[in-house]
């Protein structure tokens, strides 16, 4: 978990200094890999939900087994 929290405050950082230099520069290009990262994130958020839910259900089923 704790590298799960050093990940999403990394990508809160990349997120204020890519807004940062967009208001600096108006390069769109800041705004697109700002949303590539927020997409990339989202799926990776999701990803890690789903092997702790299925952790938790195979870990409680292997255990009902046992």
């Amino acid at each position: 978990m704790l590298i799960l929290r050093l990940y999403i405050v990394l990508v809160a950082l990349l997120l204020v200094l890519s807004g940062g230099m967009y208001i600096f520069t108006r390069n769109r290009r800041y705004l697109k890999f700002a949303w590539q990262t927020v997409r990339f994130t989202v799926l990776m958020l999701l990803v890690f939900a789903l092997l702790y839910v299925l952790e938790r259900y195979v870990l409680a089923g292997w255990l009902a087994v046992i």
